[in-house]
Formats: structure tokens, sequence, C-alpha cells
């Protein structure tokens, strides 16, 4: 297939790199790193999920933490304001 693109300087001068130190042609060079990205996106699309079982902690040793100061003030002491 043939077709025109419009290629970013930076991608330009990287594959312009890549064809020089491998001396092979752009063509080659642009379908193996496109073919490269296609694979990469589709292994990640099959990653299998993880999940992260809950855990169950118990109830709070210091009573409630809706008031972050008292719990403060509990952890380290009334010195800490």
């Amino acid at each position: 297939m043939r077709t025109t693109l419009t290629i970013d300087e930076d991608v330009a001068a990287a594959l312009e790199r890549l064809r020089r130190a491998d001396h092979r042609s752009l063509k080659e060079i642009v379908n193996q790193t496109l073919r490269r990205g296609l694979e990469q996106r589709d292994a990640s699309k099959k990653r299998k999920r993880s999940y992260t079982r809950p855990v169950a902690l118990g109830p709070s040793l210091i009573g409630s933490l809706d008031d972050v100061s008292d719990a403060i003030a509990i952890a380290e002491g009334e010195d800490h304001k």
C-alpha cells in the first residue's frame, strides 16, 4: 500500500538514525517500528487485570478519624500545635 505521511521532525530524525545504523531502507525501518508499536499496543490490551483484595482492619485504635487534628494530637501528643 502506498500512502503519504507527514512525520514530525524529531520522529524523522530518529528514523533516519535507525536507517543509517541498520543500513536499511526507510520503508523497512518505518514498517518495523510501526509493527512493534502495534504489537505492544495489542499486548497491553490483553494484559490480565489485577485486583487488590480488601482486608478488614477492624475498628480504629484511636476512635474517630473524622477530625484530623484530634488524630494527630493522639498520635503525637498535645505538643504538636
